[in-house]
């Protein structure tokens, strides 16, 4: 049986709880592997009426998940009213995401992490630092920033933004061969140890229109994405481009590769959002863990009323199961 995963359930008054109600209600149509809730149970309570059972400890989840949905909860954190967060529940999510990272880590009964949406704001009223829960994880897993790859994932496209949450105007000056490079072999390792992928297929997307047209406009091409990618080459890994981007998602082109490797935030989650909105899934590639997240938000403005679609809730579960399972034989075969 596959060791059962934890589920912070991120902002309480978001959709969060919900999703996760809903997909243990959906545990066997979709043969979901079995999970836990971490977070304050009531969130739950407010949102849904099906069965919970308060567990202590990651080794009872899997008795409990056929009947109920296991929680592990946390402290009170004051009043819980869907659609409406405060600083209580910034600090409610960020106690549950940091019991779940350390479950995840230290428990040998966890299999991985699927971490709910979360309100940046109002965890930076708290004093979060972070620029999301993806460096917060790899920073309690020990891994440096450059080490950790956020991937996001749906059934057709996989897509990596080399860049993440800057400004469009500080992409170029962030972009460099080193940090190409750290971002590929990353991504390819992790495609390699979660997705049984051997010799990964990794395109790379021009920053500049028509990929800089042979560097009439713009030389990033030239100077960081050329010479990064040759020695990817060099180094065995299969990387092609750069490409323009305009034509880099269409599904014969999507058919060449495995991922695309994307020079900044928009140009990745644009194409992997308009494809797979109600199920892709947010994975970050280089821990020692496996860690995943269902690609939205905490959408307060339905939260409570019984809109929430768990699709993509439930492509996290699937994925981080299929992840651990993944590594696991690597492990027995002695390749991991």
């Amino acid at each position: 049986m596959n060791l059962p995963l934890a589920i912070a359930m991120g902002d309480p008054a978001g959709v969060g709880p919900e999703i996760t109600a809903k997909a243990w209600k959906a545990r066997e149509l979709h043969s979901l592997a079995p999970f836990f809730a971490v977070g304050d149970e009531r969130a739950i309570a407010a949102v849904w009426d099906g069965p919970v059972q308060r567990i202590s400890g990651p080794e009872e989840a899997a008795a409990v998940f056929p009947s109920a949905l296991p929680v592990i909860s946390v402290a009170d954190t004051g009043e819980i009213v869907p659609g409406k967060p405060d600083i209580d529940g910034a600090r409610c999510a960020l106690q549950s995401l940091e019991l779940a990272v350390g479950m995840a880590r230290s428990s040998d009964a966890v299999g991985g992490l699927v971490t709910g949406p979360v309100s940046k704001a109002q965890l930076y009223d708290i004093g979060f630092t972070h620029p999301g829960q993806t460096e917060f994880v790899a920073e309690r897993c020990g891994v440096s920033s450059e080490n950790a790859v956020m991937m996001l994932a749906g059934p057709t496209l996989r897509v990596v933004p080399i860049t993440v949450h800057v400004a469009l105007k500080d992409v170029p000056g962030l972009l460099s061969i080193e940090l190409i490079l750290a971002k590929a072999r990353v991504t390819a390792r992790g495609l390699y140890r979660n997705f049984g992928i051997e010799r990964p297929r990794l395109a790379f997307a021009g920053l500049n229109p028509h990929a800089g047209e042979g560097g009439a406009i713009g030389r990033e091409e030239i100077e960081l994405l050329k010479p990064a990618i040759e020695q990817l080459r060099e180094e065995g890994i299969d990387a092609v481009g750069p490409f323009a981007a305009d034509t880099m998602f269409h599904p014969r082109a999507r058919a060449g590769y495995d991922v695309a490797m994307c020079c900044y935030h928009d140009q990745a989650l644009v194409p992997l959002k308009t494809l797979h909105f109600d199920d892709g899934v947010n994975t970050t590639l280089g821990l020692p863990i496996v860690r995943t997240s269902p690609d939205h938000g905490t959408a307060f403005g339905i939260a409570g009323k019984d809109e929430a679609n768990p699709g993509a809730m439930i492509a996290a579960i699937r994925m981080a199961a299929s992840a651990a399972q993944h590594r696991a034989e690597l492990v027995t075969a002695g390749t991991p």
